[in-house]
């Protein structure tokens, strides 16, 4: 179960537990301006560096981390996971991310790993017996790839970690209500997981009236999809064998005006973070 924290606000889950802080942040509790008011968390959005700096002091305050322990993914919607540490502390805030990294683990305690979404999926996972953290954004590109999966895979390979032992929380990201897509998404997480990701892609014609545009009932080769990718991200840890998963029930898209959404306003908009941090053993 997902518990909402104020001054600033976040969330974090309740199976996620030990030695480690987490978070999954929102919009709110910031003190950027503008279009990015109040808590941006990226720092490629056209925001002030003085103004995130400060928002990742405030909200590492609330969580337990610093933002000198902070350690950016670099996000190109591939299925590259790599493993970091100590010595990539300040990557990202500091200084320039260089190998794409959509998903990052580490063994070592301090080490505050930071993925970011604005629509797209949040994972974080803990492996509480071999004290290992992993932070996974998952577009549905991502999703389609298995991102989540292979990051267990790489927490098995480099730490010993035993799936079955896993705390995973799946943040907010853009729900089925709000996920229009193409035949094309469908497709590729078809080929991917097989029959059983039909359950969780529903077709617009199943759609509410309301939840549609009119555009969206056209048969055949343009018809819309609504694909669950939080659903879809779950099967994909549960095929790796992890059994404590827990889900958020937030929409981003439908929730604007606290969390951002690059659905609803476009590029004008901020970054949400999911971090997880060891702590000292």
């Amino acid at each position: 179960m997902f518990e909402t924290h104020f001054n600033p606000e976040y969330l974090s889950s309740d199976v996620i537990v030990g030695q480690v802080v987490h978070c999954f942040s929102t919009r709110r509790g910031g003190v950027s301006t503008g279009y990015l008011e109040s808590l941006n968390l990226g720092v490629h959005r056209g925001d002030e560096w003085k103004n995130v700096y400060e928002n990742y002091r405030r909200l590492g305050a609330a969580v337990g981390f610093t933002p000198e322990q902070t350690v950016f993914t670099r996000q190109t919607h591939t299925d590259v996971v790599a493993r970091v540490g100590a010595a990539d502390r300040g990557d990202g805030l500091f200084r320039e991310v260089e190998p794409e990294r959509d998903g990052i683990y580490t063994d070592e305690p301090g080490v505050a790993l930071v993925c970011f979404s604005a629509d797209c999926t949040p994972i974080l996972l803990h492996d509480p017996v071999h004290h290992a953290v992993a932070a996974v954004h998952a577009g549905w590109r991502g999703t389609a790839k298995g991102i989540a999966a292979r990051c267990v895979e790489a927490m098995t390979r480099d730490f010993g970690t035993d799936p079955a032992d896993l705390q995973a929380a799946i943040g907010p990201c853009i729900g089925p209500c709000c996920f229009e897509t193409g035949p094309e998404v469908r497709a590729a997480m078809l080929a991917s997981l097989g029959e059983e990701a039909e359950q969780f892609i529903r077709p617009a014609s199943q759609v509410r009236h309301s939840e549609r545009s009119e555009e969206s009932v056209s048969p055949g080769a343009n018809e819309k999809f609504f694909p669950d990718l939080k659903a879809l991200n779950a099967l994909w840890l549960r095929r790796a064998g992890v059994r404590t998963i827990d889900v958020s029930a937030d929409c981003t898209r439908c929730q604007p005006e606290r969390f951002w959404s690059h659905r609803a306003v476009g590029n004008a908009r901020g970054s949400l973070a999911a971090v997880i941090m060891l702590t000292a053993l």
